[in-house]
């Protein structure tokens, strides 16, 4: 098998909707019109609908894909999960429901050739269908993580778009102390923290990263709770710089 250039990790938690839409089939569609190598690693995070039956089919139907089935650990363990099996040179994860279409990686390979370790989608100028108050409480976050953390230089921690040179996947993502341990969870589980504590110790770790400007709609969903998943993502903030004062980053 040659060793792709690009892999895809996509993580699901009952998709069922979206995946008989045919967003696996936007994906597929795209990335075949492509001239380098690729795979798509689809990982079920436990989910309680089809969506691990209709995955498992559709990677036995698609050569370059393959599929991880996990015990439910919320989208930060899939991710990790993917991740690690990844071949690619570069290993991009986004969300099934294509709210960053796959196109888009487009925007991200080239500055890879530049030089930089991580290059990761940017939502803030396009956040098209999101209501006000997600604006406001995006921002209002952003500011807080800068002031709490330093992650400075980074408008959007957030955005499910993010890849990643292969070679910096183990060193970060061994060093993870507030999602590093994967343990089974209850209900859905969005995990906000996860991105920022990833980025966190990449800038830490001195990997340059480029934050680009990519396409992004609003999709309402029943797993993302504004309230909750700010109140989760303080929650991680101040975990992380704690972390961070005890030297578990070293």
């Amino acid at each position: 098998m040659i060793k792709p250039y690009l892999s895809v990790v996509i993580p699901a938690y009952n998709e069922e909707t979206n995946i008989r839409l045919g967003a696996l089939d936007t994906v597929s569609r795209y990335l075949d019109g492509q001239k380098y190598e690729r795979e798509v690693i689809l990982v079920n995070d436990g989910s309680t609908d089809r969506t691990g039956e209709l995955l498992r089919a559709y990677t036995a139907g698609h050569h370059n894909f393959r599929f991880i089935d996990n015990h439910h650990m919320g989208k930060a363990g899939s991710v990790i999960a993917g991740m690690r099996d990844a071949k690619g040179e570069i290993v991009l994860f986004c969300d099934l429901d294509q709210a960053t279409p796959i196109p888009e990686v487009k925007k991200l390979l080239p500055w890879f050739g530049k030089g930089y370790d991580i290059v990761i989608g940017s939502r803030n100028s396009k956040r098209e269908g999101a209501p006000m108050l997600r604006r406001i409480m995006a921002k209002g976050f952003m500011i807080l993580r800068s002031m709490v953390l330093g992650i400075h230089g980074i408008s959007d921690t957030q955005c499910g778009f993010k890849a990643f040179r292969r070679q910096t996947i183990g060193r970060i993502f061994s060093r993870l102390k507030r999602y590093g341990k994967v343990e089974p969870v209850s209900g859905s589980m969005v995990t906000a923290g996860f991105d920022i504590e990833v980025l966190y110790l990449a800038k830490k770790m001195g990997f340059s990263i480029k934050e680009v400007a990519v396409e992004w709609h609003y999709v309402e969903t029943r797993r993302v709770n504004p309230m909750k998943d700010s109140w989760q993502g303080l929650i991680d903030i101040f975990a992380i710089r704690l972390n961070a004062w005890r030297g578990r980053y070293q």
